[in-house]
């Protein structure tokens, strides 16, 4: 870890109770930052025993505790750096440990260095997306307010005003609230905060949920008329998105090999955001989705490749057949077909696609679960949200209900007029 970002570090590691050996024993581990001739320290993990916890001279894990504190006394308040050492000169007085001292800025710095810009075994832990959000944020919103501010300086009521004049969106602000929170949980989790910390970010609380563009989908006959204006790679690839809920970045990122003609098919076991080669947004994302009558279409398409093998990609960009096409040229065709059927709004791309499909689905009678599992949600809450209920199919089924309302009504009357036949003449 880079432990030069902190101000210091701060230890705080639980007791635990050894069992494995003759004589039972308290002990935590804790972290050891040893100086480097290159200026540089290497840090070890180590276990300190506290002492017996049963037999002749146990002691309490109260005690123990006790123990661990006197220990950390010395270990927490002793940078490891000559810079680490002028840090906690500023952040606190050099015979305290305070967490609330430490300033947000250098921890939020240790957090992108060895969280989100991590890569272990040469692959990253986050996805391409997910890290080009999480810097983006944290530079341009969250480091020039709060980079300077100690953690015990947080006040949820400047986090919230500074939240709603900073953001034009509810989504935008759960997204830096997240990060903010994120970075002092993983400080916890590192243990260089201790986890009776209270997190100051949890005291944020957001207003109610707000939508800035109305979420909405064409109709058929619009989107028929959308289509017909497209021609492939672009076609193939929209409707796709319509006919099986793919999102755009599964369809562009699908290889030859992830095409099964024989049962007309596609399987989805990796996704494309601008050339980033990674497995699908979610684990539930990796499915099989039927191509209905998409099957054929696929099948010349591929036929008409110049590159053919299994590691060929189905939609390769038309200047380096190596590498796949992008998404933004798709979402450029779209919405200028859109835009000439008149038929465009703020929002409109592919994903306005799989918006439409996931509410189809439901409409000629999927189930949500069904939807929900083609669509590759999480679970059913995340299907809910994209699921609309057209002003068609509101109608359709008021109808229905209208319907069988009448036909009930006529019935009665039915079976009135009956029994006024069979009642004596007064």
């Amino acid at each position: 870890m880079t432990g030069d970002y902190l101000k210091q570090r701060v230890q705080h590691p639980k007791i635990n109770e050894c069992k494995d050996w003759k004589t039972a024993y308290w002990f935590f581990r804790y972290w050891h930052d040893e100086p480097q001739p290159d200026g540089s320290v290497k840090s070890t993990r180590k276990r300190q025993i506290v002492g017996p916890s049963k037999g002749l001279n146990a002691i309490t894990k109260k005690q123990a505790e006790g123990e661990r504190d006197k220990f950390l006394v010395n270990l927490n308040a002793a940078p490891t750096r000559p810079e680490a050492a002028a840090a906690v000169a500023v952040a606190a007085p050099a015979t305290e440990a305070e967490p609330g001292a430490i300033i947000f800025g250098r921890l939020a710095q240790m957090w992108r260095n060895d969280f989100v810009e991590r890569s272990v075994g040469g692959k990253p832990l986050l996805a391409a997306p997910t890290r080009a959000k999480y810097i983006f944020n944290i530079e341009k919103y969250i480091l020039p307010r709060w980079k300077d501010t100690r953690l015990g300086e947080f006040r949820a009521k400047e986090v919230i005003d500074w939240l709603q004049d900073t953001c034009a969106s509810w989504h935008h602000m759960s997204d830096l609230r997240g990060i903010m929170s994120g970075v002092i949980t993983k400080a916890q989790e590192w243990e260089l905060l201790p986890e009776t910390f209270a997190n100051p970010i949890h005291r944020v609380k957001l207003p109610k949920k707000w939508e800035v563009r109305e979420k909405r989908i064409l109709d058929e006959d619009q989107t028929a008329r959308v289509m017909a204006r497209l021609e492939d790679p672009n076609l193939l690839i929209c409707e796709t998105c319509l006919d099986t809920g793919t999102r755009i970045s599964e369809v562009t990122g699908l290889k030859v090999k992830h095409v099964d003609f024989d049962k007309g098919c596609i399987r989805i076991d990796q996704r494309n955001w601008r050339g980033d080669i990674d497995e699908p947004k979610t684990a539930k994302s990796k499915r099989v989705l039927a191509l209905g009558d998409l099957g054929p279409r696929y099948k010349v398409w591929i036929g008409k490749l110049k590159r053919r093998g299994p590691e060929a990609w189905v939609f390769p960009q038309a200047d380096n057949l190596n590498e796949p096409m992008w998404d933004s040229g798709v979402r450029q065709a779209l919405k200028r077909a859109a835009n000439a059927e008149g038929c465009d709004f703020p929002g409109f791309g592919p994903h306005s696609l799989r918006r439409a499909n996931i509410t189809w689905r439901q409409e000629v009678g999927g189930s949500s679960i069904e939807a929900s599992k083609i669509a590759g949600h999480a679970n059913t809450k995340i299907t809910e949200e994209y699921t609309i209920v057209q002003l068609k199919r509101q109608d359709e089924l008021t109808r229905r209900i209208q319907g069988r309302r009448a036909k009930a009504g006529k019935k009665a009357n039915e079976k009135k007029i009956l029994q006024m036949k069979k009642e004596p003449a007064a």
